[in-house]
């Protein structure tokens, strides 16, 4: 009868310590669920040479991995290299308080759900519509846009685990404050995607270097087809130099995305 009861302790003992084991392997293998927003709320922004640019750090793009050799007003081509190294990472620089790389659009205005192919403002913007890119007077609709939002380290850092729509510039977007307007003319190096992974603060360079964004490229062309969405909540800069916001805070806050109209 002791055997019995001894032999039934010792099965029930390795049942549970199999059970825990089975449960801590199902919990480690299990998925790792998609942090707010990811592939299914892309977010439109606009990024400058600061930080995409041919022959300058990190990358050392050639020109023809960024389409600099067709940079043209109204260019929507996919960046090469993004879209042949899709899946893989790497790091951008996001340029330096008062000249920054990263633009977040707030407004739609009226004027370009007008401007076609289509009735949806932010998807004319990215299809190069009637004066958004094309047309006779190809940049009348690009000026004075309001809230055109440049972005430091607490709005980069509360893009962490954000797959971003961007159109590509050849050059400085120009920003003026009081109102807060952006000039968004140019020659454009087409359009690229990805999902921002890490910001981090950057050194070894100026004292007004804005962060290192590590960044997973993703395919742009079936991310063109979802609704687009914008950063609502960006920080605003009070101007060009304040505030001096360099370091991504630990907690910069959830970013409030809403639908492009």
């Amino acid at each position: 009868m002791m055997k019995s009861i001894q032999l039934y302790f010792s099965r029930t003992a390795l049942f549970a310590i199999a059970s825990v084991l089975f449960m801590a392997c199902s919990d480690d293998d299990a998925p790792t669920p998609p942090p707010p927003g990811g592939t299914d709320k892309p977010v439109l922004l606009v990024i400058d040479e600061e930080s995409i640019d041919n022959n300058a750090p990190p990358n050392y793009f050639s020109a023809t991995d960024i389409n600099d050799h067709i940079a043209e007003v109204g260019n929507r081509t996919p960046l090469p290299f993004f879209q042949s190294n899709a899946g893989d990472t790497i790091q951008l620089f996001t340029g330096q308080v008062g000249d920054e790389g990263w633009f977040a659009l707030k407004t739609i205005p009226n004027s370009w759900k007008s401007a076609g192919p289509g009735t949806n403002g932010a998807k004319n913007f990215w299809h190069a519509g009637e004066g958004l890119g094309t047309g006779d007077d190809p940049e009348i609709l690009l000026d004075e846009i309001p809230d055109v939002t440049p972005l430091r380290a607490t709005g980069l850092a509360m893009l962490k685990g954000q797959t971003v729509v961007a159109v590509i510039y050849d050059s400085d977007i120009s920003i003026n404050y009081g109102p807060l307007e952006g000039n968004l003319q140019g020659a454009n190096l087409g359009i690229a995607a990805f999902t921002v992974l890490e910001v981090t603060k950057r050194t070894g360079g100026s004292d007004s270097d804005l962060p290192v964004v590590t960044i997973r490229m993703e395919n742009v062309l079936p991310l063109s087809a979802k609704p687009f969405y914008l950063f609502s909540n960006a920080p605003v800069p009070l101007s060009s130099s304040e505030p001096e916001d360099i370091v991504p805070p630990a907690n910069p806050g959830t970013p409030v995305l809403s639908a492009a109209p």
